[in-house]
């Protein structure tokens, strides 16, 4: 970044620390404790209160804090060898992507998503479909990918939770401040703000376009709160997954439409398009429109599309995948077809779908119709796919349904424990980084001794205990000193913690380990083997069914025979997940099978050494080696989903109690549990290098990048 592209609100620093700027409007920082600490050493108090935000700290920070620091000595080593990292980072040219393949380093990959999740300080991301987008983008600057990620910078973002005393979640919105964040309006030539345009019913709608650097990569976030709009659609980009169906649509043509249109006002112009779900499926559309309107007949142009576009399906379910009535769409692109040159049942047949309720237009068919490489998010999710997709393909068996897998992976820097990963760089050697996704880079685990790793895993413990009792502070601060047993922070850093955060969508089925109440109760009761549960997340505003199991949880919690045993973290975020995959004893999974297309809260779990106590669905399936954690229930169809929940909570308890709390709670005369340890140094083996985000993206470029760029 070019100190003359900094906003006007910033005051000089000291010029022996003056790239603290510089490095603030890079995200690069976001997953380098380091870079973190150089601003949270200034004023940590601070820190906390501009919620991690370096380019909020410094518009905040005093001018003596920054001078005294520029005469440290200790800060200034440390300040050094950050910009030195920095430096090498961002001029390195022999990334994993040069080296491996030099003749397509001209080329860009566009990946389109409705949120990305890439810190607690960007809060534009509800769940893990955000949380994935982040991680793609990170881990896509860490291999030198030619990348560019697309969507958008909603003004009031994704809500904040609290929870009030009857256990119900309400929902805050706030206004984000763009000055807050590491955000440059893109520019044009002549130094005016870029603007593109898009029709909706009646109007023209214009879109203004933010620049973050994301490492090496670029991501471009849209935001239609501009002056040359109509107030009303000045809120269309306000919320993320708000309004109605017409809302949803408008989003999505901006989203599709418009990002397209913004890429090519930039002069950029991708020869691989990834559709992250079936949000930015309209994207298919507008190049269609650019191919007709050059001249090609939309046969030649659907096949120049498709073999260039990428889809991932995300939702193993119908009513997960948008769908829209036929009257709305005619509203929408009754001036759109035309320029592709089809009348109205064209148009509407590359996208239909027969519902119970009538014909609609589905994103995902649209998305599938429109792209050659598709894949699911895990192996039993593609086996899901393809067989709710076998209709668009008539006369082909269910195995034949062109939808493969790419299985989930996590950014292995954004979430490991930084205490975890001084202790790799000691066991594994140096450049374990780059070798990260290579099985036998994690073989030497098993030579750690055990009290080192006990030792590492204990201190996290400790941590989270404070973490909790901090925030459960901040809560009886805000409810005026009023203590609430269910949020508060008497966690116990020596019991088996347990941990489950996550969506609270009903079919993550929070609440199954309630299912026998007097049973639960016996486990949790017991003085000489204690145990507590640790849950957090997020419901939908609108899902009233999933806020109903957060009320469930926290009146558990509340409940006399259970005091101290439960506790509800509110305001589930980036911050609270990182928290808790690092630094809880095992974790909880128990989703109704097969609705957890990949999950990847129990990867970042796993390779923090956190085993896994999960059904065996998503990733966890693929993980399972009966060594590396525990698995709920078994693998099979049920019909009746009341059998599901009986049948599955019994295998819970029965692991619970034979298995889990035994194996912790056996020690030598030195208090290490070395079963425990030889799970957890199982879980690290298996699950870091397999399900790492750069196993991943290495296998979204073999499978659908490469062949997508040298496409003829």
């Amino acid at each position: 970044m070019n100190v003359a592209e900094l906003p006007p609100l910033f005051a000089p620093l000291p010029q022996r620390i003056n790239r603290l700027y510089e490095l603030a409007y890079n995200l690069w920082w976001s997953w380098q404790p380091e870079a973190q600490a150089l601003y949270q050493t200034i004023d940590a108090t601070l820190w906390e209160r501009t919620g991690h935000n370096p380019v909020k700290f410094l518009r905040e920070v005093s001018l003596a804090s920054l001078e005294q620091k520029a005469l440290d000595s200790n800060y200034l080593a440390q300040y050094d060898r950050v910009t030195i990292k920095f430096d090498h980072y961002m001029r390195d040219d022999q990334t994993w992507f040069a080296r491996t393949h030099p003749e397509l380093k001209d080329q860009t990959i566009a990946y389109f998503s409705a949120e990305f999740g890439i810190h607690e300080s960007l809060p534009i991301y509800s769940g893990g479909l955000g949380i994935l987008s982040g991680d793609h983008c990170k881990e896509a600057s860490d291999i030198g990918l030619p990348f560019v990620g697309v969507g958008f910078l909603y003004p009031q973002g994704y809500f904040r939770q609290f929870i009030n005393s009857e256990g119900t979640q309400e929902a805050l919105y706030e206004r984000l401040n763009f000055a807050e964040l590491p955000a440059l309006a893109v520019r044009n030539s002549d130094g005016s703000e870029l603007r593109v345009s898009v029709d909706l019913p009646g109007r023209m709608v214009f879109v203004k376009v933010w620049r973050f650097q994301v490492g090496r990569i670029t991501l471009l976030l849209m935001d239609t709160d501009v002056d040359e709009n109509r107030p009303e659609d000045r809120e269309l980009s306000a919320r993320l997954y708000g309004g109605d169906q017409w809302l949803r649509v408008a989003q999505e043509i901006i989203l599709g439409i418009a990002g397209v249109r913004v890429l090519r006002a930039l002069n950029i112009n991708p020869t691989v398009w990834h559709m992250n779900e079936g949000h930015s499926a309209f994207l298919g559309l507008e190049l269609l429109r650019e191919r007709v309107q050059r001249g090609e007949n939309l046969e030649h142009a659907v096949s120049e599309v498709r073999k260039r576009s990428v889809f991932t399906t995300h939702t193993p379910v119908p009513a997960g995948n948008d769908a829209f009535p036929l009257d709305l769409i005619d509203q929408f692109f009754h001036n759109y077809w035309p320029q592709l040159g089809i009348d109205r049942d064209t148009f509407m047949n590359i996208a239909l779908q027969q519902q119970s309720w009538g014909p609609t237009f589905s994103m995902t068919v649209l998305a599938l119709r429109l792209s050659e490489y598709h894949n699911g998010v895990s192996e039993l999710h593609g086996a899901v796919a393809r067989q709710m997709w076998q209709f668009l393909y008539p006369g082909k068996s269910v195995d034949e349904v062109p939808i493969g897998h790419v299985t989930n992976g996590v950014h292995s820097d954004t979430w490991l424990a930084p205490a975890m990963a001084n202790m790799y760089d000691s066991v594994l050697g140096a450049g374990w980084r780059e070798r990260m996704d290579d099985p036998a880079t994690w073989d030497r685990i098993t030579t750690m001794p055990d009290e080192v790793l006990w030792g590492v895993h204990s201190g996290q413990k400790h941590d989270l205990a404070r973490f909790i009792r901090e925030r459960a502070w901040q809560r009886q601060r805000r409810l005026g000193y009023h203590r609430d047993d269910a949020i508060s922070g008497d966690v116990n850093p020596n019991a088996l913690l347990i941990g489950f955060a996550r969506r609270f969508a009903t079919y993550k089925r929070a609440t199954l380990i309630f299912r026998d109440l007097d049973r639960i109760k016996r486990i949790l009761n017991n003085a000489e083997r204690p145990v507590q549960i640790i849950f957090a997340g997020k419901s939908h505003p609108a899902d009233e069914p999933g806020k109903s199991f957060i009320r469930a949880v926290y009146n558990m919690a509340r409940d006399p025979e259970l005091r101290g045993k439960i506790f509800f973290i509110e305001e589930y975020d980036i911050n609270v997940g990182r928290h808790l995959v690092q630094s809880v004893d095992v974790w909880l999974n128990n989703p109704r099978r097969p609705l957890e297309a990949s999950g990847t809260s129990g990867e970042k779990a796993g390779m923090n050494g956190v085993p896994n106590l999960s059904v065996l669905d998503g990733w966890w399936r693929e993980a399972y080696n009966g060594k590396n954690g525990w698995a709920i229930g078994r693998e099979a169809g049920y019909d009746d989903l009341e059998q599901q929940d009986i049948d599955d909570a019994e295998s819970l308890y029965s692991l619970l109690e034979n298995e889990v709390i035994p194996s912790f709670y056996d020690r030598d005369a030195n208090g290490l549990p070395h079963k425990w340890i030889a799970t957890m140094k199982e879980s690290i083996r298996t699950v870091a290098p397999q399900f790492s985000f750069r196993r991943m993206l290495k296998d979204y470029v073999a499978q659908y990048y490469v062949p997508g760029m040298q496409a003829e």
